[in-house]
């Protein structure tokens, strides 16, 4: 879900629920902590060099079981981050505290925001062999063999 279409969302709402992929409501007294762009450079396992940026919305519950935050609220939040931080419409990666810090993508089922399992990939599996896998765009190294063999410096 974009930036954009959350506020969309939010502007047609009474309350904000978040529910885990589990089917479990995130509790009614939760905070928004944070509200930032978070931007990701890095390299592959088989040297394509990658960009990624999302914004990131962390989620943290506190013994204040009478707060409530409401969808007016948060959009002041989300417009005051897109002005301060220039934040642009991207993706919305949402952070919440289980047993460990949990990262979810983020969609919208006509009541609640739903927190959606996010997966990690090998993202050069034409380097590694792995079929079915389209070409690296930009890498900065070639190799004549897997990247993933016994003796290979990447996986």
């Amino acid at each position: 879900m974009k930036l954009s279409e959350v506020k969309n969302v939010l502007n047609g709402l009474e309350t904000i629920s978040f529910q885990l992929p589990s089917g479990e409501l995130v509790p009614s007294h939760f905070h928004v902590t944070e509200v930032g762009k978070v931007s990701k450079h890095f390299i592959d396992c088989g040297g394509t060099v990658r960009k990624e940026e999302v914004v990131n919305f962390q989620l943290w519950n506190a013994d204040d079981y009478d707060h409530r935050l409401h969808p007016e609220k948060l959009v002041n939040i989300i417009e005051l981050s897109e002005k301060i931080l220039g934040i642009e419409d991207l993706e919305i990666e949402v952070e919440y505290q289980a047993s460990t810090i949990g990262k979810y993508g983020l969609d919208f089922n006509g009541s609640s925001f739903l927190l959606t399992s996010k997966q990690t990939d090998c993202l050069a599996k034409d380097q590694c062999g792995i079929p079915g896998a389209e070409p690296a765009v930009e890498t900065v190294a070639e190799t004549s063999s897997s990247c993933c063999g016994p003796n290979s410096t990447c996986c």
